[in-house]
């Protein structure tokens, strides 16, 4: 099966290129960004030596729904999908914040609860919850964009006291975020799914805020479905997620955790076929529609000749 390890292109005009963790990125004429989401998978922080056929094209395509579907609340980065596999838009100052929001007790929150603490954040918890359990009202936990290291969990008032974002623009990405949060658990529901936590990420250009990065996808957000959440959270059971756990789990089973001295399982031609299987799946489950592989398998020169042509339409 054809899959995206990894770019090498030289499109007209370019002038940068930085290679992530999962996406290669091109910058063009020092004003637009060309994202190509490739197959390279990571977890505990590590990418994974083989990489997964269509994962890219799920996530790339998944975010690309969710931007369209919002552009109402708040304009994003994207300026066209020229592939299934990549996205090109305009560059955008980054705030230096992720906002991330959560509607239930899950993830990170829910570790910190369980260590006694009824903050996170600067947002207070209320006594009695259990794991998975749905907040009061949702709430926003900030982390700090680290340029080594993890990110850093921070407060409103911090963020405000540093003057990592002004107060005026920051009271426009809470707005933003929760307006977003609600869009995107009213979009699960009919799929049958919670959206239980998520980030978001804002740049601008001039005096203008837009959304960018990736939004709403199973790499960036945790999902329960919602048939049997509430009889689950009754017998205190697991939730039933929908994520790329399931990769992490393997991993774990395996021996690996990122820690020094371990090393990554072999990822035989099943796991692989296995992994983009379930991918699929999500994308289904996500969106409600039917995965449509493209027919085109060389896939390197179908994404170089996509965004070329995409480049000069600019």
């Amino acid at each position: 099966m054809n899959s995206i390890k990894e770019t090498h292109f030289n499109f007209p005009g370019q002038t940068a290129f930085y290679k992530g963790k999962v996406r290669d990125v091109y910058t063009i004429d020092n004003k637009y960004l060309a994202m190509v989401v490739t197959d390279r998978i990571s977890a505990f922080d590590v990418v994974l030596p083989e990489a997964i056929p269509f994962k890219g094209q799920v996530l790339n395509q998944i975010a690309a729904r969710f931007l369209e579907a919002t552009a109402d609340i708040v304009p994003n980065w994207v300026i066209s999908v020229p592939d299934p596999s990549a996205t090109i838009g305009r560059i955008c100052e980054p705030f230096k914040v992720e906002m991330v929001i959560r509607g239930y007790l899950a993830g990170h929150a829910a570790r910190e609860y369980a260590l006694g603490k009824r903050e996170v954040c600067g947002e207070a918890l209320p006594e009695g919850l259990k794991e998975n359990d749905i907040l009061p009202e949702p709430i926003i936990t900030p982390t700090t964009k680290a340029s080594v290291g993890h990110d850093e969990d921070i407060s409103r008032a911090d963020i405000l006291a540093k003057g990592i974002v002004s107060e005026e623009d920051y009271t426009k990405l809470e707005a933003y975020t929760k307006a977003l949060y609600k869009r995107g658990t009213e979009i699960a529901a009919k799929q049958g799914l919670i959206l239980v936590d998520t980030k978001y990420e804002f740049g601008k250009v001039g005096d203008q805020i837009y959304l960018i990065d990736e939004i709403h996808t199973p790499d960036s957000s945790r999902y329960f479905y919602a048939d049997g959440y509430a009889e689950r959270q009754e017998k205190g059971e697991a939730q039933k997620q929908l994520s790329k756990e399931f990769v992490r789990k393997w991993l774990i089973e395996n021996g690996f955790q990122g820690k020094d001295g371990q090393v990554v399982p072999v990822m035989t031609p099943g796991i692989v076929e296995s992994i983009s299987e379930r991918y699929i799946e999500l994308y289904e489950k996500i969106t409600g529609e039917t995965f449509v592989k493209p027919e085109n398998n060389d896939v390197i020169s179908r994404v170089e000749t996509a965004i070329t042509e995409a480049i000069a339409a600019i």
